[in-house]
């Protein structure tokens, strides 16, 4: 019993999502020594999910090791590859398969969701002991995801915050070069040398949708918004509501081309949406090149008056920042320090 609470201690010492995934790993591993543990999530698209492995600890492995965050859709395992994954997922219950060596699948559910799947590999079938004290451990651990949620999600749309944006900022800048895989037709892949690229969209005439059809309407409208942006980005690109009709992503790629291709892809989107008693709305997106000496309120202030001169040129439209220095249709201003921003 001791521990058991020793790693439930860790389990809840952690903020990093990707240290969670570890820590239950670790756990399961430690406590019942199967021959392998991992913990897996679906990511893509509706219809064309794929497995990423987030934590796996094999016989002889002394750490756990997980799929990179920038691996091609295309690289991993399609939801059908792994029948007992996809019905545990589905199902949302535990899902036993194999004789005499066994494998046991259980859903790692949220309290709005089922967010993964936990597979067992075992030389016998699981005792009722073991069964259980996984499904305890998987219910803490989907407790304190919650717990997490609330303070780094946006209720509404279920986007990152602003409150957690600085602290993402700096570690992306920071992350050590990417190397290059080869991805699906159409999509960006990562590579070595690859930039992370700052973007703000904010909704058009946004006012507009409250004043007449209602802040009910509204709310709707943002959170079909949010479901527009994640199915325009990779599903490893960081996306934030900033408040109001403002919404922030961080995507890291090799050129402006690139990043400028991806905020089209939103800018039309959005575009060719119809909302539900409101029509068509669009988007206005303003973006820049982020450097490793970046305050994250540099950045964005670069990115923002962007998207002030997508504005001000009729709305609905992509721009960049640098391009807009480039023309000389702004003059960049050095910042002396982080304080002349107040």
């Amino acid at each position: 019993m001791t521990h058991l609470i020793e790693h439930l201690a860790d389990l809840t010492g952690f903020r990093d999502r990707e240290m969670l995934d570890v820590t239950v790993v670790r756990a399961i591993k430690d406590m019942l020594q199967p021959l392998g543990v991992g913990i897996y999530r679906c990511v893509g698209e509706p219809g064309a999910e794929r497995w990423l492995t987030r934590a796996r600890q094999g016989p002889g492995d002394v750490t756990a090791t997980a799929d990179p965050p920038w691996m091609p859709l295309a690289a991993l395992p399609a939801l059908d590859d792994v029948p007992g994954r996809r019905d545990c997922l589905k199902r949302a219950e535990v899902i036993t398969l194999g004789e005499p060596a066994q494998l046991s699948f259980f859903p790692i559910a949220t309290e709005r969701e089922v967010i993964g799947v936990l597979e067992l590999e075992t030389a016998v079938p699981l005792t009722p002991e073991g069964r259980r004290m996984v499904s305890a451990v998987l219910r803490i651990f989907g407790n304190f995801h919650d717990l997490l949620d609330h303070s780094e999600r946006d209720p509404l749309t279920g986007l990152l915050n602003r409150q957690t944006f600085d602290a993402a900022f700096m570690k992306q800048i920071h992350s050590p070069s990417i190397p290059s895989a080869a991805g699906a037709p159409g999509r960006r892949t990562c590579a070595a040398g690859a930039a992370v690229w700052l973007g703000v969209a904010d909704i058009d005439h946004f006012k507009r949708v409250n004043d007449v059809h209602g802040h009910l309407i509204g709310d709707e409208v943002l959170l079909l918004m949010s479901r527009l942006l994640r199915s325009s980005f990779r599903y490893h690109d960081r996306l934030y509501r900033f408040g109001g009709e403002e919404f922030v992503v961080l995507l890291d790629c090799l050129a402006g081309e690139q990043a400028a291709l991806a905020f089209e892809r939103l800018r039309v989107n959005v575009e060719r949406f119809v909302f539900p008693q409101v029509g068509q709305i669009t988007v206005s997106i303003g973006f820049t090149r982020t450097e490793a000496t970046d305050a994250p309120s540099a950045a964005f202030s670069r990115a923002d008056k962007a998207l002030y001169h997508a504005k001000g040129l009729g709305r609905n439209r992509v721009m960049q920042y640098e391009d807009l220095i480039h023309t000389g249709t702004i003059v960049e201003t050095k910042l002396a320090s982080s304080i002349e921003l107040f």
